[in-house]
């Protein structure tokens, strides 16, 4: 027995000296040498004036970019040389590591550049445009929507909604294709997100239609406080049978034979994505919907309405029968001039 238990003592001393020297080890390999999780567009780091090596490291490590602060800042420490840290703006990105990142911050080399601002709402034309009008995007010299949604390994067959509009740092080496799939990858992980949290219920068999939905309800108002409403109007026009009868998707199929006036023979021309003339919802999105415009789609806000009518303050006036409708219109749209109409017209009834 004795002799056992001497055999085991044999064994459990060595294991535990190793345990002592690799575990240790092996915290400071994961908390400076791993790879770290960046975001696709990467991570933006802004060092303010007089900030401090135990500010940058918390701060870091708060938003998930480094695992260990205290790690992180024993490093820095025992770097050669002064600890005053230059101000200015970084972005990090993958493949990257804690030492990595942290070298590139105590040299001062500064690698973020401008910021490019996508605005919710614009259609995927415009954010080609604006890409090739900026200095600091390389131009891959892919046109075709074919390529570009190859070269960003799309499965859809339209570009338009697919991107996500934000604002975004604009790297060295940053392309028009890197950008796109970034924006492509981001839209598709907030697509998944509000997705997996939907509302019961909804008239939508696929995320892209909830996209779909998205981006009419982005066109439809700028209020923030009215989306969910507006959504609620068209899932309730979709689950009674009512065609959803909204300019912007008319606007959007008429492409560049629309001049700036939308008119009465316009609203009857058929087109795909005249929604006065299809039933259901168009065949793409018509612009690129923000997280805010996918949520009201995927959480509508729960009433009776299915008509609203723009009251010219950049507000509507929502209502539920035909009557009130009417009377909304002759209140706030029959007093205008221009025959510009943003809600169903009496035509449609279901």
């Amino acid at each position: 027995m004795k002799s056992a238990r001497r055999g085991l003592s044999h064994w459990l001393w060595p294991l535990f000296f190793f345990l002592l020297a690799f575990l240790p080890a092996l915290w400071v390999y994961h908390g400076l040498y791993s790879r770290l999780a960046l975001p696709d567009g990467g991570y933006r780091l802004e060092v303010l004036k007089g900030s401090n090596i135990s500010q940058i490291t918390e701060a870091l490590a708060r938003d998930g970019v480094i695992p260990d602060a205290f790690l992180a800042r024993i490093w820095l420490h025992l770097q050669p040389g002064e600890k005053k840290l230059r101000p200015g703006i970084w972005l990090l990105r993958s493949p990257q590591t804690t030492v990595s990142a942290l070298s590139m911050i105590l040299a001062g080399n500064t690698q973020a550049a401008s910021r490019l601002t996508i605005v919710e709402g614009i259609s995927y034309r415009d954010l080609r445009d604006l890409l090739a009008a900026r200095d600091d995007v390389k131009l891959s010299g892919i046109v075709s929507d074919v390529d570009v949604l190859t070269a960003i390994d799309a499965t859809e067959t339209h570009p338009e909604g697919l991107f996500a509009p934000d604002t975004y740092d604009v790297g060295a080496g940053d392309t028009d294709i890197s950008i796109l799939k970034s924006l492509y990858q981001r839209q598709k992980r907030v697509l998944a997100e509000e997705w997996d949290a939907r509302a019961p219920g909804l008239p939508y068999k696929t995320p892209y239609e909830a996209l779909i939905m998205a981006s009419i309800v982005e066109k439809e108002t700028g209020a923030a406080r009215e989306r969910a409403q507006v959504a609620g109007v068209f899932v309730r026009r979709l689950q009674k049978g009512m065609r959803l009868q909204t300019d912007p998707t008319v606007i959007y199929g008429m492409g560049a034979q629309f001049d700036g006036n939308l008119r009465r023979a316009d609203l009857h021309r058929l087109t795909p994505y005249n929604t006065y003339r299809i039933d259901g919802l168009p065949p793409t999105p018509i612009a690129l919907p923000g997280r805010a415009a996918i949520r009201a789609a995927l959480h509508p806000a729960p009433g009776d309405a299915v008509f609203f009518v723009a009251r010219g303050d950049g507000t509507h006036e929502f209502t539920s029968t035909l009557a009130e409708h009417n009377r909304a219109v002759e209140r706030y749209q029959k007093k205008r001039q221009a025959a510009y109409r943003s809600s169903p017209v009496q035509a449609a009834q279901p």
